[in-house]
């Protein structure tokens, strides 16, 4: 399923960027800025970005803990080891 967001031409922030930043900040808007037609970036508020970075480090810690475990069931491997594996 496609997200829908809004989309501000990079023109237009440049004539209203108090009021596109209030509406992204103040009203949990995100807008996504174009320029001549195509994604370029987004705007988010500063909770939303921050609540991002939690999910990226809550992924982080999953991926080291499945990762701590692995190395406890299967034991490590010497330098030489991956390298055959790689081929290298």
């Amino acid at each position: 399923m496609a997200v829908k967001y809004t989309t501000i031409p990079t023109t237009d922030l440049r004539v209203h960027s108090s009021e596109i930043v209030n509406r992204v900040a103040f009203g949990d808007e995100e807008l996504v800025l174009t320029r001549r037609g195509k994604p370029i970036a987004a705007l988010v508020s500063l909770a939303a970005l921050e609540a991002l970075h939690r999910l990226e480090d809550a992924e982080d810690v999953a991926d080291a803990r499945a990762a701590r475990e692995e190395i406890r069931q299967h034991g490590t491997l010497s330098h030489e080891e991956v390298k055959a594996r790689l081929g290298l």
